[in-house]
C-alpha cells in the first residue's frame, strides 16, 4: 500500500509531480478528477489539465463528490492520482455534506486499500487570515484535512517552485 500525499501553493508544480510520482507505480494510471467546470475559466483550467496529460492512456473518472466509492471501485488496478483534495472539500461544504465524517471514512479505507493513492491538496494556511467566515470555515477545513490525510500517508511532500520536499 502506498498514500502519498503531495501539497502546495497555487501554481506550484504540485499537479506535475504527483503525475510523475503516480506514473512510478504499475499498471494503467487513473486520474480521479474533483473538479466540475461550473464557469468558463473553470472550463479552460479543466481543458489544459487534460490536454498536458493526454499523452498518457490513464483512465479519467470525474469526481466532485463521491471520492470515497471511486477509491473503492478502483482499488486493485493500478495507481489512482486524486486532483485534488482541496476541491473535493470545497464541493462537499457547497453541498452541505458532512465533510467531517467523509473524511474520516476516507481516511480508514486508506490504511487498507490494495492500490497505490496519489492525491494533491493546496496548503491554504500560510497566506493571511481571511476576511469573512466562509473563507476561515473553508481554511479550517483545509488544514484539518490535510493533517488527517498526512497522517495516514505514508509520504508526504510539499512543493515549492516545481521542487519538491520530503516532509515524510
Amino acid at each position: 500500500m502506498a498514500v502519498i500525499l503531495i501539497t502546495g501553493g497555487a501554481r506550484s508544480g504540485k499537479s506535475t509531480h504527483a503525475e510523475k510520482r503516480a506514473l512510478s507505480f504499475p499498471g494503467q494510471p487513473v486520474y480521479i478528477a474533483t473538479a466540475e467546470a461550473l464557469d468558463a475559466e473553470m472550463a479552460v483550467r479543466i481543458a489544459k489539465h487534460r490536454a498536458k496529460r493526454a499523452a498518457v492512456d490513464w483512465i479519467e473518472r470525474e469526481v466532485p463528490l463521491d471520492l470515497l466509492q471511486a477509491l473503492i471501485d478502483t482499488d486493485g488496478g493500478g495507481p489512482r492520482l486524486v486532483d485534488c483534495l482541496t476541491l473535493w472539500l470545497s464541493n462537499m461544504m457547497h453541498a452541505g455534506r458532512d465533510w467531517e465524517y467523509e473524511l474520516m471514512k476516507l481516511a480508514a479505507f486508506l490504511r487498507g486499500q490494495k492500490s497505490p493513492v496519489v492525491f494533491v491538496t493546496n496548503e491554504v494556511g500560510l497566506g493571511i487570515v481571511p476576511d469573512n467566515a466562509l473563507a476561515r470555515s473553508y481554511r479550517d477545513a483545509a488544514g484539518i484535512m490535510n493533517q488527517v490525510i498526512a497522517a495516514v500517508s505514508n509520504e508526504v511532500e510539499f512543493v515549492v517552485a516545481g521542487l519538491p520536499m520530503k516532509l515524510k
